[in-house]
């Protein structure tokens, strides 16, 4: 099964520390939602931008979305 990575972007001098906080809110709905996977991470691209990002199978994809709303995707290859 195809796997997607949704992104949340944040830009500024506090975007790690908001993506780190972000991504316990990601925990905590894939264990309220149960959700299949529990992949999630932040990583720093710059000093002033951060990612933070959840796995989630091709068809759990529309539910998560409509509800958390991420600023992008992509297909997800592991590294």
């Amino acid at each position: 099964m195809r796997k997607l990575k949704l992104i949340w972007d944040f830009k500024g001098p506090d975007s790690l520390k908001i993506a780190q906080h972000h991504e316990i809110h990601l925990k905590e709905f894939i264990a309220i939602e149960k959700l299949s996977l529990n992949i999630t991470g932040f990583e720093a691209i710059s000093d002033m931008h951060t990612i933070a990002f959840m796995i989630v199978n091709d068809d759990e994809m529309p539910p998560v979305r409509d509800a958390l709303k991420p600023h992008r995707g992509q297909l997800y290859t592991p590294e």
